[in-house]
C-alpha cells in the first residue's frame, strides 16, 4: 500500500502553467487508484488540506463539491488522525524537523506501516521513516 499526499489530489483540481505536467501525473495516479491499480490509502487530515487549497484558489463551491468527491473517491482508504499518530508527528518534528502537516503525514504512514508516500513535497525526503515517491515514478 502507498500512501498519497493532499497535493496529488490538488494538482489534479488546480492546474497553472507552471503545474500542467504535474496535474496530468496527479490525475494519472488517481485513475490508476480509482481502477485499483495501486492499493492507497491518505489521512482524514487530507481532506481538510484539499478542501482549503481549492476553496482558496478556487472558490467556496467548487472546494465543497471537490470535498464530496474526495470522501467517495473509489479504492482510496482514509486513515484516522488519532494521539497516537500526533505524539509520533511531534517527535517527527523534533528529530527531522519536519513542519507539522508534514509530520502528521509520515507519523500516519508509520503507525499504518505503510513505507512510501506519492508526494512532490521535497520536504518529506528529511524523513527517514518512509520513502517519496514523486509523481512522475509513481
Amino acid at each position: 500500500m502507498q500512501y498519497v499526499d493532499s497535493n496529488v489530489f490538488i494538482y489534479a483540481v488546480v492546474a497553472y502553467d507552471k503545474t500542467v505536467r504535474k496535474a496530468r501525473l496527479a490525475k494519472e495516479i488517481l485513475i490508476r487508484i480509482a481502477e485499483g491499480k495501486i492499493s492507497a490509502a491518505t489521512a482524514s487530515l487530507t481532506w481538510d488540506e484539499v478542501v482549503w487549497s481549492i476553496r482558496r484558489e478556487l472558490g467556496s463551491g467548487i472546494a465543497t463539491e471537490e470535498g464530496k468527491r474526495f470522501l467517495e473517491f473509489p479504492n482510496l482508504k482514509i486513515l484516522s488522525i488519532d494521539e497516537t499518530v500526533v505524539s509520533r508527528a511531534q517527535r517527527l518534528v523534533e528529530m527531522d524537523h519536519l513542519k507539522p502537516r508534514d509530520a502528521i503525514h509520515v507519523a500516519c504512514c508509520v503507525e499504518n506501516n505503510i513505507r512510501e508516500i506519492i508526494s512532490d513535497d521535497t520536504d518529506l525526503d528529511a524523513s527517514n521513516e518512509v520513502k517519496r515517491i514523486g509523481l512522475d515514478k509513481a
